[in-house]
């Protein structure tokens, strides 16, 4: 197998036939070194609230139903989030807002997400993101995000045609899912589609699925707790991206 401490390191995904053989792939990976140094850094230095926890500390893998016709994508784990639980938006205020959406909307069994064993099960969703580790202060470097896109683009590719709708979290995951699907060979309009709070552009896969991306303001704590984001906004997001799905 490929050092995972190369840089070529997500070129593994190209071969992943599944997903559970991509996820088994890119929990393994190091390809990045200042974002390895600060996910395990957290890892061990911890916050003083989950002393007491074992960090995850690694690439996090997408999570949900492996047939999803909605895939929503963020930006990157948080470091006392999914750094510290290994779930996608699992274990913060963010997820908090995400899961309890995603509830009202029929999509998850419950409405918390606090740990891999809390038995949440998604419905017809799947969530995934362009960078999988934990950057410094949020902010991966347009070097991190292309070196870890083979990740998201193989993920995109073995979940096929169930697919219907793209749901970007936030502007960066707009731009970094639309430059992934462009390198896939997706029918990408250019220049690229600007992003906002309820935008909604037509796509076309490779052989022809029609896909409908939708873009929705992150649910970052930022944009929460200052209203910029309330839950009847997520709700109409999610709404649409529910009728979509079954269009």
């Amino acid at each position: 197998m490929l050092d995972p401490n190369s840089r070529d390191y997500p070129s593994v995904a190209v071969g992943a036939s599944t997903l559970d053989d991509l996820d088994a792939s890119l929990v393994e990976c190091r390809a990045c070194p200042r974002l390895v140094a600060w996910r395990e850094s957290v890892a061990v230095e911890k916050r003083a609230a989950f002393r007491d926890d074992e960090y995850w500390g690694r690439p996090v893998p997408g999570f949900g139903d492996p047939a999803a016709r909605i895939v929503i994508v963020g930006l990157a784990p948080a470091a006392h989030g999914a750094n510290r639980t290994g779930r996608m938006f699992t274990g913060d205020r963010s997820g908090d807002f995400l899961f309890a959406g995603l509830y009202r909307a029929g999509l998850g069994n419950q409405p918390t997400s606090v740990s891999r064993e809390d038995g949440l099960e998604l419905r017809g969703v799947r969530i995934s993101a362009p960078v999988r580790c934990a950057p410094p202060a949020n902010k991966p470097t347009p070097q991190e995000r292309r070196t870890c896109a083979p990740w998201l683009a193989r993920e995109l590719q073995i979940l096929g045609p169930s697919t219907k709708v793209l749901l970007a979290l936030g502007a960066f995951g707009w731009h970094a899912l639309l430059a992934s699907l462009a390198d896939m060979g997706w029918d990408v309009p250019r220049p690229a589609p600007v992003f906002s709070h309820g935008a909604e552009v037509g796509l076309v896969a490779p052989g022809g699925n029609p896909v409908t991306l939708l873009g929705c303001f992150h649910v970052s704590q930022q944009n929460t707790f200052t209203g910029k984001l309330t839950p009847q906004m997520l709700d109409d997001v999610l709404g649409r991206a529910v009728q979509l799905s079954r269009t």
